[in-house]
């Protein structure tokens, strides 16, 4: 199992339990991530992207979009995307 850096948090919204993150790569539902930071270690399957509030199948580098959570991310963590 490889990983592949796809962006990194800029934003995290506590209350949604949603992060904003910039993709430095694509990215689509179904995914598997992996975000990691100083304190942040998630993992978790993608159920779905947004983009201003619009629900997307998928996103390029250079986007920003928001997803779901399980759990807190902080800013500047950064996303992989889990390959196997």
């Amino acid at each position: 199992m490889t990983e592949e850096k796809v962006g990194f948090v800029e934003h995290y919204f506590d209350k949604l339990g949603v992060a904003a993150i910039r993709l430095t790569g694509p990215l689509k539902v179904g995914d598997k991530i992996h975000i990691k930071g100083h304190t942040t270690d998630v993992e978790q399957s993608i159920d779905s992207i947004q983009i201003e509030h619009a629900s997307v199948p998928s996103a390029d580098n250079g986007a920003d979009i928001g997803v779901k959570v399980k759990d807190k991310v902080r800013q500047h963590d950064e996303v992989f995307r889990v390959v196997d």
